[in-house]
């Protein structure tokens, strides 16, 4: 199991689960050591064998082997998530936008809700996943600490889009069931094989 650790150090670790025994560790840079809350909500393993680290207070999302070693990084003023492509390029939330981009970091598509979406309240962006249809699955978390909901107009908590950023379908379910405030999805649909995923020379 692979894990991201907010702290002072902040680390990297990778643990056999059985035995608990740490296989590999290195300590990654942040912009606060004191400010754990800020420091990182997502990372994502790569076909590569890579790490791909959101760097929330350090406003960048970087790439690194499994030495610790930083592959390459690119800037994100508010990154929340991260999510590799099959396509290669990696695909960035950035809380009120999103944008895939190149590993040279050439932006090749964008998404900005406030105005490819203006029906719908999107705010806090969180994760975004490219499905195998092409389509963008984006969830969005109500903050319930800023704010009391409001039910006769409650806030999406998923949203899928086309490439060409048509709305395909919205859910809003606070009541029978209350999904609550979302912060991830897990798909269902595509089947992916644990033991095919390495990091370094660690699968």
């Amino acid at each position: 199991m692979l894990y991201v650790q907010n702290g002072d150090p902040a680390m990297v670790k990778v643990v056999n689960i059985k035995t608990g025994e740490t296989k590999k560790g290195f300590q990654v840079p942040v912009g606060n050591p004191k400010g754990v809350h800020g420091q990182f909500r997502h990372g994502r393993i790569t076909a590569r064998g890579t790490l791909l680290l959101a760097h929330m207070d350090m406003k960048k999302v970087c790439e690194y082997d499994a030495s610790g070693k930083e592959v390459r990084s690119f800037p994100a003023p508010n990154p929340w998530g991260v999510t590799p492509l099959k396509n290669g390029n990696i695909l960035i939330v950035d809380r009120p936008f999103i944008r895939e981009v190149t590993l040279q970091g050439e932006t090749v598509w964008t998404l900005t809700p406030s105005a490819d979406s203006p029906d719908f309240k999107l705010t806090s962006l969180q994760m975004a996943w490219r499905l195998p249809n092409g389509n963008t699955l984006v969830n969005n978390w109500f903050n319930e600490w800023s704010g009391k909901l409001d039910r006769s107009n409650p806030p999406v908590q998923a949203v899928e889009f086309t490439p060409d950023k048509k709305i395909v379908w919205v859910l809003r379910s606070w009541e029978n069931p209350d999904l609550g405030p979302a912060t991830t999805i897990q798909i269902l649909d595509e089947a992916e094989a644990p033991e095919q995923v390495g990091f370094g020379e660690i699968k």
